[in-house]
Parts: C-alpha cells; structure tokens; sequence
C-alpha cells in the first residue's frame, strides 16, 4: 500500500528529497475524530496555524473543523485567504499598524494582557463592529513536559493571572482564553479546568465562551476521547457557554514523514550517515524538546546489526539525528525516512548555512503523490538583504 508505494524504486527516483510528506487518508482519520468530538459534545474546534499550516490541504481540513487560530497578521491572513471558517487571532502583544489589518479579517481578537485591551478595543472596534474580543488568563497550572513549551510556567508572559485581572475588562470581552497544555492527555485539562472555573467562573454569566486553548494530543492512540467529551459536555450544560479547542499538533499526529537520502559515510570511531536534511534546520523540535524521532526500519543501537549516526548537511557539529540500527548496511543513495515529522517542523524549518528547504507534498488517498512546493536559492535569498 503507502509503504509499499515509497518503498519502489522507480518512484524514490523521481523525488527529490528532501521531502515532507502528508498522506491526506491519514489528515482525514484524524479531522474525522476531531469531527466526531465536534459532534458529540458541541465544542467548535479550530486549526491552529503555529502547528501545521499546509494550506494545499486547507479544502480538506476545512470540510472538518470550524475555521483556524492564528498568531498574528500573517497567520490570519493565510487563514482568511486559504480558509473557509472562523479567523482567531492572538498575540503576545499586537503592533498598532498590524492590529488594524488584524482587525479587518479576523472573527476574534484575543489580548494577551488588559493593558493592549483598553489600548485596541476602540480601534478594533471601530474598523469591524461585529467582531469578539476577549483576554488569555494563565490559570497558573500545568503539567507541561518541559518548560520551554509551558506557557503557565514561572514568570510566563503569556496570558493574565488571577491577581493581574481587571474586572473592567468584562464590559469589552466574549471571551476567555486558556492555553496550559503541551501534548497532554485529558486528565491534564481535568486539572487545568478545575483551577480556572475556580478563579474565574464567577465572571462567566457575562461571557458567551471560552476557549480552552490547544496542546491536547486528542489524535494520540490512547488518548481518552469519551472523557473529553464529557467534560466539555458538562462545561456547556453547566454555564450555557460554546466552548472552543484549537490543537495543531493533534491535527496533523502521525499524518505524515521527511523522506531524506544518504550523502556519504564517514567514520569517525562510530559510522555517522550525512543526509540531505538537517535537525537544526528541518526536525527543529528534536533538538529543541529533546526527541529522537523515530526512523522507517531504524531500531534502538544493538536492536538491529549495523549502527549508523544519522547526521545534518549543515556545519552546526550538533546537527545529529541520532543513533539508530538497521538489519543492513546504508549506502550512499539510501532513502532514510523520518516518521511523524508533519506537525511543528516546516512550519519552524529555516535556511540557516542556505540549506535547502524540503519540498513539500501530499500523497493522495488515490496513491498519487503530488509535490505541491519546491524550494530553490531564491527562498534562501529572499530572507536576505
């Protein structure tokens, strides 16, 4: 089938890679699930564009989901010329040349803080009328794996706290947003959930939602898709408000791979595989996290025979993969497959050392694999002065 597919050489020969690939059978499984939440439980569930923003796929997604949240001008404007839905801006903090533009496409606006509220509601308001506003709060818990992905974390910028809360922002808001979660399970909202209901549900009877923010690993094999429904089920039914979640990462989980080719072996006391690719510039997350990604027909060392490190093409001695075991030996000309590298990687990818960015492409439920963007020097250029 799929694997069976990439694994033709007639067909490899006629890629260039490196190459991200997105199996659109595999986005439609996940936007079903999140559809069938949608459903069940009357949550409206938006894409969040810092996570996965192939609008080649947009026509499909947006057959699915309610529309996109956006983390600024040029998010927003993607989703509003891309996307048939709602357009949810946030920004940590809004320059007033973007807002206006910011203000003319999108549905909401959320303010990270009261003070850019009472700055920007009059002109937000002024330009478009009908549109909702509403303030992030940091409830100030969370389990997030590592801190550099805790948005509630010590000294967070991101959202209000409890004891920075301006009751006058109620006569102004819709709203509330909460962001705490980082490829969590339901039981860390569960938690989450408890701590801002109790600070803030006293405001609720003024508000029309809340927005429970992103960062929930719904498409995750066991993930407890019943209880969320519950709870959100329970969260309408008990104070008559629409709840909205905006995940990215569970949008696009395991939909697709960086298809990567073996440059040279060298040897240097280990047998290190330099690849068309590169961590620090195409697999961010797996330096930044730290993760190992794990590899098509790679094993842990001494699970298979041969041992390579599987290395970057850029000059950053860190610019490692990993350590990974194969039942034979690679050679110069080998495909290496990264699986699961389609949420928060071209998205982040950069040009650094004028490394090529990877194409990107959809393989078509029909089996058709389409390269739907090619990247030359001009990108790398055009970043440049």
């Amino acid at each position: 089938m799929i694997i069976k597919i990439l694994e033709e050489i007639k067909v490899f020969k006629k890629i260039d890679t490196p190459v991200y690939i997105c199996e659109e059978k595999l986005l439609e499984k996940n936007l079903i699930i999140l559809d069938d939440i949608q459903k069940q439980s009357g949550v409206k569930i938006i894409l969040a564009l810092k996570g996965f923003a192939m609008w080649s796929t947009f026509e499909l997604v947006s057959k699915y989901l309610k529309g996109c949240t956006a983390s600024g001008l040029h998010e927003a404007q993607l989703a509003k010329e891309c996307f048939n839905g709602e357009v949810h801006t946030y920004s940590p903090a809004y320059k007033e040349e973007d807002i206006k533009e910011i203000a003319k496409i999108s549905n909401h606006i959320v303010f990270n803080s009261p003070n850019q509220l009472f700055k920007y509601k009059d002109i937000v308001k002024n330009i478009n009328p009908k549109i909702s506003l509403s303030l992030r709060i940091n409830p100030e818990v969370s389990a997030s794996p590592k801190d550099i992905y805790n948005p509630c974390g010590l000294y967070s910028r991101l959202g209000t706290t409890l004891d920075n809360f301006d009751e006058d922002v109620l006569e102004y808001i819709d709203g509330l947003n909460f962001h705490a979660l980082c490829e969590q399970d339901v039981d860390a909202l569960e938690d989450v959930l408890i701590v801002f209901e109790k600070n803030f549900s006293k405001y609720f009877n003024k508000l029309k939602y809340i927005n429970f923010g992103g960062g929930h690993h719904i498409t995750k094999k066991d993930y407890d898709v019943e209880k969320l429904i519950n709870i959100i089920k329970t969260f309408r039914e008990k104070y008559n408000l629409e709840v909205y979640l905006e995940p990215g990462e569970a949008v696009a989980w395991e939909t697709g791979y960086l298809v990567s080719t073996v440059l040279d072996i060298v040897d240097n006391g280990i047998k290190v595989a330099i690849l068309d690719t590169s961590a620090e510039a195409h697999m961010p997350d797996t330096l930044a996290m730290p993760y190992r990604a794990d590899v098509r027909g790679g094993g842990e060392i001494g699970k298979k025979k041969y041992t390579y490190r599987l290395g970057g093409n850029t000059c950053l001695a860190g610019d490692i993969m990993g350590d990974y075991s194969f039942d034979k030996h690679l050679r110069v000309g080998d495909k290496v497959i990264f699986e699961d590298q389609i949420h928060y990687t071209f998205v982040k990818s950069t040009t650094f050392n004028g490394i090529k960015l990877p194409s990107l492409a959809i393989l078509r439920k029909s089996g058709e694999l389409e390269i739907m963007k090619e990247f030359g020097y001009e990108d790398y250029k055009g970043r440049l002065s």
